[in-house]
């Protein structure tokens, strides 16, 4: 089985998830299971922060298009940050920059929403 874990921080009003281990088929409920705790807290501005993240699968990266509409829809956005070479390389051949800002560092995150 592979190791998952979500971390949940908060800047001001920017809900940070610290993303660490294998994110697949087996623990992409941990993620939708995190973001659906967002939601339900209002928080709909999420930075995922993929720095310890070591492999994502499709199954992985459907949870970020599954949810992504509606938090849009709320008037929020997921940034994403910090992500490994390899890790990113996965989002990048699969078009993800083009739907999301995926950006070196939780800081320029925290700014493209101020600036919104």
């Amino acid at each position: 089985m592979s190791n998952f874990s979500v971390g949940f921080r908060t800047n001001e009003n920017i809900q940070i998830l610290d993303l660490k281990g294998e994110l697949d088929a087996h623990t992409a409920s941990d993620l939708e299971a995190a973001i659906h705790k967002c939601q339900a807290s209002g928080n709909f501005q999420i930075v995922i922060n993929g720095g310890e993240l070591m492999y994502i699968s499709s199954a992985g990266l459907g949870v970020f298009m599954a949810y992504i509409e509606e938090i849009r829809e709320n008037g929020g956005d997921i940034k994403i940050t910090n992500l490994q070479a390899k890790v990113f390389n996965v989002f990048d051949l699969l078009g993800f920059p083009l739907l999301f800002d995926i950006l070196d560092t939780e800081e320029e995150a925290f700014t493209r929403f101020r600036d919104n």
